[in-house]
């Protein structure tokens, strides 16, 4: 099934949010392609409310993971909501969620729902591989 004007348009909203958030931490590039009404929904833990939140996972996740970068393996979209699944790449050089900096290169999976709203996301919920950032991070065993 082909993607609508309004679904393609809704796709490239979320795509270049990927390139310019999460892979560069240009907040000010993410921030504006965010909805001011912007709800997060992660298992991580994100003080702040909104755009605040987003901001906050953003700059941990990037001062944790030296040179992240977050592809999109697919994109799909069905009205105003567009499902992403990702990879992302980095290196473990900083804390994140208490764990100290280990040096691992790391690769994690994850699937987010957006729901977009008068052009901008509006809502994210995401579920991403813990449990596999967690093994190559020799927290938990690689076999379980």
């Amino acid at each position: 099934m082909t993607p609508t004007t309004n679904e393609k348009a809704n796709m490239a909203v979320v795509r270049k949010f990927f390139e310019v958030g999460p892979s560069k931490g240009d907040l000010a590039a993410a921030d504006a392609l965010l909805h001011p009404e912007f709800s997060l929904h992660t298992p991580l833990p994100t003080p702040g409310p909104g755009i605040e939140a987003m901001n906050n996972v953003i700059t941990t996740c990037r001062a944790a993971f030296h040179g992240l970068n977050v592809t999109i393996d697919d994109l799909m979209a069905d009205g105003d909501k567009v499902t992403a699944r990702f990879t992302a790449r980095g290196t473990h050089n900083g804390e994140f969620m208490g764990l100290p900096p280990s040096g691992k290169a790391i690769t994690m999976t994850g699937i987010e729902i957006f729901r977009t709203k008068e052009g901008k996301i509006a809502e994210l919920w995401g579920e991403a591989n813990f449990m596999g950032l967690m093994q190559q991070l020799g927290i938990l065993p690689s076999s379980m």
